[in-house]
């Protein structure tokens, strides 16, 4: 079990871009996680902190174990995304291993999940940006499918649609259960985790070995 009491701070940030035009989007699917992550624990906010809308989480485990978990969505827009993290993390003082970015990925079919504990952005803007602005790649992400752009549609275009009609049941489901990979994470741990979540994500070619005890990743992002 990964041990977690009040006395030490968890940071989870969903990434995404601010505003009407942005919401319920492809991009977006870090701020949905985020946002059902925070209704799950009753968080109390949000509030406009750090360049984005924070959370305060203070869940329960079935055995009563308790965490703190401060949750963000910045409204930074994705590809400053890093500027955000630094100043929350430079608030609260997170070890990287305690900070989990959540972000939407091309390269897993829509609603698949994956964990992993560090690794390259893998062409996610967002993601580049929290390495470069944290100086460290060792970052745990949770990424959440959203599928390949078309062969018509170049990808910058297709991350910003909403998604099809005959997705949005499926991408209900796994927004529910990125949240549940949230809470597992927070008191289950990272090996947990990846175990529970990985095993059905699909193939990932950039991963030769799917049961890499490193958790390292390097797969196509946006």
């Amino acid at each position: 079990m990964h041990e977690q009491d009040d006395s030490s701070v968890r940071l989870v940030v969903g990434l995404g871009n601010p505003g009407r035009r942005y919401a319920r989007t492809r991009h977006n699917i870090g701020f949905e996680v985020v946002g059902a992550t925070a209704r799950r624990w009753s968080a109390t906010g949000p509030k406009n902190a750090f360049g984005g809308l924070v959370y305060d989480a203070r869940p329960v485990a079935a055995d009563g174990r308790t965490a703190r978990v401060v949750l963000l969505q910045p409204h930074t827009f994705m590809n400053c995304s890093g500027q955000a993290v630094r100043d929350i993390a430079g608030f609260y003082k997170p070890e990287i291993s305690d900070i989990l970015i959540v972000l939407d990925d091309l390269a897993l079919p829509p609603g698949k999940l994956r964990i992993r504990v560090g690794g390259s952005a893998g062409g996610h803007k967002g993601l580049s940006d929290i390495i470069r602005s944290m100086g460290a790649d060792n970052i745990p992400r949770l990424r959440i499918g959203i599928g390949a752009a078309p062969d018509f549609m170049d990808s910058a275009d297709y991350v910003l649609q909403r998604f099809d009609d005959d997705e949005v049941d499926t991408v209900r489901q796994a927004i529910e259960r990125g949240a549940q990979a949230v809470e597992d994470w927070v008191f289950n741990g990272p090996a947990y985790a990846m175990d529970t979540y990985n095993r059905n994500a699909g193939p990932d070619p950039d991963v030769p070995d799917q049961q890499d005890p490193t958790g390292q990743d390097s797969e196509n992002g946006t």
